[in-house]
C-alpha cells in the first residue's frame, strides 16, 4: 500500500513525500511586490513538504487583485524569489510558483493610476474588497479585446520563465477561485461571443492557450494546472460543470502537464473530479472537502489510490512541520484567521515546530 510519506516523481522532479502546501494568500509581500526575508523564513519553515505551491502571484501589474501581494514581472521581483528557492532548496523542499491572475477581483487603488481591473466581460462581481484604504466596493471591471488576450497569455508565458529564472521547480496556473482563468470558463463572468466565449470549447480556450504557453516557454513537466469545479467563491455561477470540466482536461490532456490540482468544493464532487482524474494523465492533487480541518485522516486518499497526493492549506499554515504531526496524528497548532492577510511576523514565522 502506497502511503503519503513515500517519495513521489513528479514528471521528473522528485518528491521527499505526497504532502502538499497549498497556495495561500499572505499579503505580507513588500514594495513593489518583492518577497522580503520574511517570505524566505516562512516558506523555508515549510520545506519539509513534499511540495510547496507558493501564495498568488501577479504574472502583470494589471493581474494584482490584492494589496501586499507579490508578483514574478520584474527583475527585483525574480530576485527576491531566488532567496525563497534558494533557502527552500538548500532545506531539502521542493517549490512551484502559482501563477494568479485576479482578473475582475481587484481595484484601482491597487493598481498604477488609469487602470482597472480587467476580465472576460465587464461584469461587476458582488461584495467588497480590502485595501490598505479599507473596504472597497467591486468595481465594474474592463472586458478585455482579443489582442489583450493575447497579450494576456503571454504575460503569463514570460512570469513563468520569470519563475525558472528565480530557481522555482515549476509553476501552477491558478484556474480555481473565481480569477481570471476561472471567469473565462463560467456562465456568469465570461458572455462574449467570440471565440473566447459562449460554447463549451470557447469558453475552456483561454484556460488551454495559457497552459499551451507556459508548458512551451517551460516544458509541461515543470507547468501544473489548478481548478475548483462549482466553487462559487468571488461571485462565480457555474451552469455547466459537469461539462465543462471534462472538456477541459480533454483539451489539456495532449499537452502533458506535471499535474491537475483539484479543490473539492463539497464531498459530492468526487465522482466529477474522479471523472476528471481518469482522463487525465499526470500526477493528481487533490485539496478535498472536509468537515472539519482537513488533517491525518485525508492522508487516505493517498492509500485508496483516489489521489496521488494530498494539499493541505490553513493546517500548513499554522504548523510550519506539518508532515511530522501528520505523521503522529498531531498535536497541531490552531491557525489564527486574524492574522493570515498581511502584517508582520505574527501568525506567519511564529507558529513553533514540534521541536521547540
Amino acid at each position: 500500500m502506497t502511503t503519503a510519506f513515500e517519495s513521489f516523481d513528479l514528471s521528473g522532479t522528485p518528491l521527499a513525500n505526497r504532502i502538499v502546501m497549498a497556495p495561500m494568500t499572505r499579503s505580507r509581500a513588500g514594495e513593489g511586490g518583492v518577497p522580503t526575508e520574511l517570505t524566505v523564513e516562512y516558506y523555508t519553515q515549510r520545506a519539509s513538504a513534499g511540495l510547496i505551491v507558493t501564495e498568488g502571484v501577479q504574472p502583470s501589474v494589471v493581474g494584482q487583485g490584492y494589496p501586499f501581494t507579490p508578483g514574478l514581472h520584474s527583475a527585483e521581483q525574480t530576485a527576491g524569489w531566488r532567496k525563497v528557492t534558494d533557502a527552500v532548496h538548500a532545506a531539502g523542499g521542493r517549490i512551484y510558483a502559482q501563477l494568479m491572475h485576479s482578473g475582475r477581483i481587484g481595484h484601482p487603488v491597487l493598481l498604477p493610476d488609469g487602470l482597472v481591473p480587467v476580465a472576460p466581460s465587464a461584469v461587476a462581481p458582488a461584495g467588497q474588497l480590502y485595501t490598505a484604504e479599507g473596504m472597497k466596493d467591486f468595481v465594474t471591471p474592463r472586458e478585455l479585446t482579443g489582442a489583450e488576450i493575447r497579450e494576456t497569455i503571454a504575460d503569463f508565458a514570460a512570469a513563468a520563465r520569470n519563475a525558472i529564472d528565480a530557481g522555482f521547480d515549476g509553476v501552477e496556473l491558478h484556474g480555481a477561485n473565481g480569477y481570471l482563468i476561472h471567469q473565462f470558463l463560467s456562465t456568469n463572468t465570461n458572455l462574449r461571443t467570440d471565440e473566447w466565449g459562449g460554447s463549451v470549447e470557447n469558453r475552456v480556450r483561454f484556460a488551454v492557450e495559457v497552459a499551451k504557453a507556459v508548458a512551451e516557454a517551460i516544458g509541461a513537466d515543470r507547468t501544473g494546472l489548478r481548478i475548483s469545479p462549482a466553487n462559487p467563491y468571488n461571485d462565480i455561477a457555474e451552469a455547466d460543470t459537469d461539462t465543462v470540466y471534462p472538456a477541459l482536461v480533454e483539451a489539456i490532456a495532449p499537452l502533458g502537464l506535471a499535474y491537475l490540482h483539484a479543490v473539492e468544493v463539497a464531498p459530492q464532487q468526487r465522482e466529477l473530479l474522479l471523472e476528471l482524474r481518469a482522463k487525465f494523465a499526470g500526477a493528481f492533487i487533490l485539496n478535498p472537502a472536509t468537515e472539519g480541518p482537513t488533517d491525518h485522516g485525508s492522508l487516505a486518499l493517498v492509500e485508496d489510490g483516489v489521489a496521488d497526493l494530498v494539499a493541505y492549506g490553513a493546517l500548513f499554515l499554522a504548523n510550519p512541520d506539518l508532515p511530522a504531526r501528520l505523521r503522529t496524528e498531531g498535536p497541531y497548532n490552531t491557525p489564527d484567521p486574524a492574522s493570515f492577510f498581511g502584517g508582520d511576523h505574527k501568525g506567519y514565522t511564529d507558529y513553533p515546530a514540534l521541536a521547540a
